[in-house]
């Protein structure tokens, strides 16, 4: 039985009914080069040509700006196979991308050893 609004590709019991490297026809490499954090955005283009059922769920994820790690979440699809939905995405120009604004250091010493005492407290 499938999960709601997921239509045939999930059943609760057997997990996943397409294995995701199907969802990229075999491709593991995206175009466009993105991160994890990489925010995408829909342009408002509507794609040529025929794209599958993930590359439409994709697109109406990113109506607002989301990182590529929200797409694949939200896609229940690993991080890779994501990126080459969205990056074919970008290529038809439905997409577009920029990397992530760190508006700090992400490897401020001080900051990683505040968060490692928050870890350390909890467990």
């Amino acid at each position: 039985m499938a999960a709601a609004g997921d239509g045939p590709w999930l059943d609760e019991a057997a997990g996943r009914l397409v294995r995701p490297f199907t969802v990229s026809n075999g491709r593991t490499r995206p175009t466009v080069a993105m991160d994890l954090m990489s925010q995408v955005m829909a342009t408002g283009a509507t794609p040529l040509g025929y794209l599958g059922p993930e590359h439409a769920q994709a697109l109406d994820l990113c109506r607002a700006p989301v990182s590529v790690a929200e797409v694949a979440a939200q896609l229940k699809l690993p991080a890779v196979v994501t990126k080459v939905l969205l990056s074919d995405l970008v290529d038809c120009g439905a997409l577009t991308t920029k990397p992530p604004a760190f508006h700090h250091n992400p490897t401020d010493r001080a900051l990683l050893e505040a968060v490692l005492d928050g870890l350390r407290r909890q467990l």
